[in-house]
């Protein structure tokens, strides 16, 4: 079998078997076996996905100086950050399926290893489709990333259509062979979605583990009767060679002076998507060898397997194929992982989980407590019931349900087995509370007095907290009377919720950029859509509320080609498209730089994400102005006036696309999306949301709303203009006030230089978000004047009607956080 393979910047040491410095690796094939059997060897479920169901969890291959990951669905640099799990010794990725839901959250988790660089390089393994996949990623990856890809299964003289039957041959592929281990591979395409109807994301991989057999021990009183003086022969027999005995005229064999080898463990992983998969599965004759009461196997032949992890959905688990095909396997460990069949009972990001239990008992107004994956749900989920699903399957065979960190210990031997010791245990969220007053008993009167914004805030006093955390009684801040804009504002008119308020790469505490805006009834916008934007919409919302939020988008609107801002995208919009099948509907908008276009251009080749694509040059104001010259019959006088603001933007190169954005943005109560260029990078771009007018109970026209979004930028007058007289200005403020030379040198911004914006606006909120993942829970604030502005964290939720309110409870923030916050 032969396969192709697309490298960028290849490890030619690596691909030849030498360590670091050149030398030979020292490993032997031929005999398979093991001289160490005490090293480690494990495969551990990771949780991505676990709680939220956004993503296929991954599985880790673990051995002590080598880590083989399969699948990286979204949210796995920040669960191995959570678990510290070490990225670094990764050198190979196994996708089962080139899509979304197993590989979204590959293009930050390559970033990463290309900035750790010291030569490392990473071999991607996947389907014939994954070309397009690493095309598609080739307009933000950098150049000098370090990635082998390679396609299993491909000829090297036909297209990527055409595949070797590896079903029905007589070995698997082999991806990998080294002294640690043989994986295989095995693709799944059922023969009914071959030809025309087959898409990329049809074909599966089955991978098959096999450790080597550790050799039996060696038994001196037989070489000794056996004529052996020599110990050298001793060495030679133990590597599997036959030597010539010393006082006798006979060959000693192996097995002659040596206890049985003990096999070497084997593990499948099977990704069985549909049940045309599940019935494919069963005529695979590649795995005849693996199943112990197949005619034709001996006791010796067959290889025994020890565990098969099922990424398969349980529909698919639950069909009268799939389960023929498991009782081939009656004593084997089945771990149940394909979206686990009940509700995991732990929060899959523990640390971010008590920081958000934290901030709700504070200000739950702000901070409501996570629909998923919080500590709420562990009473009901700890004693709920087991699904007929799960006790279908414990009546064919050994199974578990797959938990976070849950290991099947392939190596030593005498461990070999489920091990649940590293499964993060139950905590209540009384817990939770407890330890934070026993570290902060001040928290219980700060609570209260938060509480009371709400109760009276007409009549209340503002509250601020002094040096030494006293709290005193104080004049109203300026600026708090309530602008007209808020006069009679409805609470289901506008919600901002902040999906994530870091920077670079997920954190503990913060996941990368993406805010949601919430206009109920009238459907929703996502203002950019970093990696982990969907399930940060299933914590906040549930799954349920986070599905209706996702089929009721009214666009997606994208800043600046940088992953941290836009490598969510394809989830969304693959989770949409499944949504709306069979539903009419229209194809989303998404708005961005024209370097996302390449990308999702190319990303479309590989799965339909049922959008389209409009240029965020195409809607700055002189686009917009254009559209309503030619919209006022084309006439003489207003095409002059607009000639000159044309020359300043794109061209309007697809009118229609404009003309829906605003029948889009009409119907969701907005009067325009305005783009504006920033300071950043190339193509970086923010935006201008303008509610429609409305009127007040007496009948009086109220100016509608004004949110700005200013993206990735260093201070600069384009944001100051766009956010003249601003309701919220979102502002990044990525570094303390003492880095601004960092801040300069990067393009990004200071915190005082983003309130100072805010100030020079006019605006009469502001929030500061995409912090440096360099200060985990809070930045570091200096004593400036920030009477209009709060900080971001993740899922806080801010309502129109309570803006009057969000810079008051700032001091609150930096006493609950005191001991976080940096020097």
């Amino acid at each position: 079998m032969v396969e192709e393979t697309k490298t960028y910047r290849y490890n030619e040491s690596r691909a030849k078997g030498v360590d670091k410095k050149g030398h030979p690796q020292k490993f032997q094939l031929s005999g398979r076996t093991v001289h160490n059997p005490n090293t480690t060897a494990y495969v551990q479920v990771l949780g991505t996905g676990m709680d939220t169901h956004d993503t296929l969890p991954s599985i880790l291959l673990f051995f002590d100086k080598q880590r083989f990951i399969f699948n990286a669905g979204e949210g796995l640099q920040r669960f191995c950050a959570e678990h510290k799990i070490k990225l670094s010794k990764i050198d190979h990725i196994c996708l089962s399926r080139v899509c979304s839901e197993t590989a979204g959250g590959l293009p930050g988790l390559l970033l990463t290893l290309a900035g750790m660089g010291n030569g490392l390089s990473v071999n991607i393994w996947g389907p014939p489709s994954l070309e397009l996949l690493i095309n598609a990623m080739k307009s933000f990856i950098p150049h000098g990333s370090v990635v082998n890809a390679k396609e299993i299964g491909l000829t090297t003289c036909s297209s990527s259509a055409a595949l070797l039957d590896t079903s029905n041959s007589a070995e698997p592929f082999v991806v990998v062979e080294n002294e640690l281990v043989k994986i295989s591979a095995i693709l799944l395409l059922p023969s009914s979605l071959e030809g025309a109807g087959k898409k990329p994301s049809d074909i599966s991989v089955i991978y098959v583990c096999e450790l080597h057999e550790i050799l039996g021990k060696f038994d001196k009183e037989k070489a000794d009767a056996l004529g052996l003086k020599e110990r050298k022969k001793y060495g030679l027999l133990q590597k599997g060679e036959c030597v010539k005995s010393d006082c006798l005229d006979i060959m000693v064999h192996p097995s002659d002076v040596m206890d049985p080898p003990i096999p070497g463990p084997v593990v499948f992983i099977v990704d069985c998507p549909t049940n045309s998969h599940a019935k494919e599965l069963l005529s695979i004759q590649t795995l005849n060898g693996y199943y112990p009461d197949f005619v034709g196997n001996s006791p010796k032949s067959s290889k025994a397997v020890n565990c098969i992890i099922h990424l398969t959905p349980p529909p698919v688990i639950n069909s009268p194929n799939y389960e023929k095909w498991m009782k081939k396997f009656p004593t084997v460990q089945h771990i149940m992982a394909g979206h686990s069949m009940k509700h995991v009972e732990i929060p899959i990001l523990k640390s971010s989980t008590r920081m958000a239990a934290r901030l709700n008992y504070l200000c739950p107004q702000f901070f409501p407590v996570p629909a998923v994956g919080s500590f709420q749900q562990h009473n009901d989920a700890a004693q709920g019931s087991i699904t007929s699903s799960e006790v279908l399957i414990s009546q064919l065979c050994e199974s578990t349900s797959a938990e976070n960190l849950m290991k099947f210990t392939l190596r030593p031997h005498n461990h070999l087995g489920l091990d649940k010791s590293n499964v993060p245990s139950l905590m209540a969220p009384s817990e939770v509370i407890d330890e934070l007053l026993s570290e902060n008993p001040e928290i219980v009167d700060a609570a209260q007095l938060v509480s009371q914004f709400w109760s009276e805030p007409g009549e209340m006093e503002d509250t601020s907290i002094t040096d030494d955390t006293t709290i005193s009684e104080k004049p109203l801040l300026d600026g708090n009377t309530v602008p007209s804009f808020l006069q009679n504002i409805r609470r289901d008119d506008l919600e901002i919720v902040l999906l994530g308020t870091g920077s670079s790469q997920p954190s503990k505490y913060r996941n990368v950029s993406s805010i949601y805006i919430n206009l109920f009834s009238k459907g929703s916008l996502l203002l950019d859509c970093g990696e982990g934007t969907l399930a940060q919409l299933k914590r906040r919302y549930g799954m349920e509320g986070a599905e209706n939020a996702v089929r009721n988008l009214r666009c997606i609107w994208i800043s600046h080609i940088h992953a941290d801002h836009h490598a969510g995208i394809a989830r969304i919009l693959a989770l949409r498209r499944d949504l709306l099948k069979g539903v009419p509907h229209e194809r989303l908008l998404v708005i961005g730089p024209m370097q996302l276009e390449l990308f999702l251009d190319a990303y479309q080749r590989l799965e339909d994400l049922d959008m389209q694509f409009l240029d965020c040059r195409s809607t700055m104001d002189t686009s917009w102005n254009a559209l309503e010259c030619d919209a006022e019959s084309k006439s003489e006088s207003c095409l002059q006036g607009c000639s000159k603001r044309m020359k300043l933007s794109m061209p309007v190169e697809n009118d229609s696309l404009l003309r829906s954005l605003r029948n889009v943005l009409w119907g969701a109560g907005l009067e325009g999306l305005i783009s504006f260029p920033v300071v950043h990078c190339p193509e970086a771009f923010g935006v201008v949301l303008k509610a429609a007018e409305r009127t007040n109970a007496v009948g009086e026209i109220i100016q509608g709303w004004k949110i700005v979004y200013s993206g990735d930028t260093r201070p600069c007058s384009e944001v100051i203009e766009a956010s003249h007289g601003a309701t919220v200005l979102i502002h990044e403020a990525t570094f303390e006030d003492c880095m601004v030379d960092e801040a300069v040198e990067k393009n990004h911004s200071t915190t005082k230089e983003a309130i100072e914006v805010g100030d020079s606006a006019g605006a009469y909120r502001v929030i500061l978000t995409h912090f440096s993942q360099r200060y985990p829970k809070i930045p570091a604030l200096d004593e400036i004047s920030m009477k209009k502005t709060c900080i971001a964290f993740d899922l806080m939720s801010v309502n129109i009607a309570d803006l009057p309110m969000l810079p008051k409870i700032l001091p609150y923030l930096k006493l609950l956080f005191r001991t976080d916050i940096a020097s």
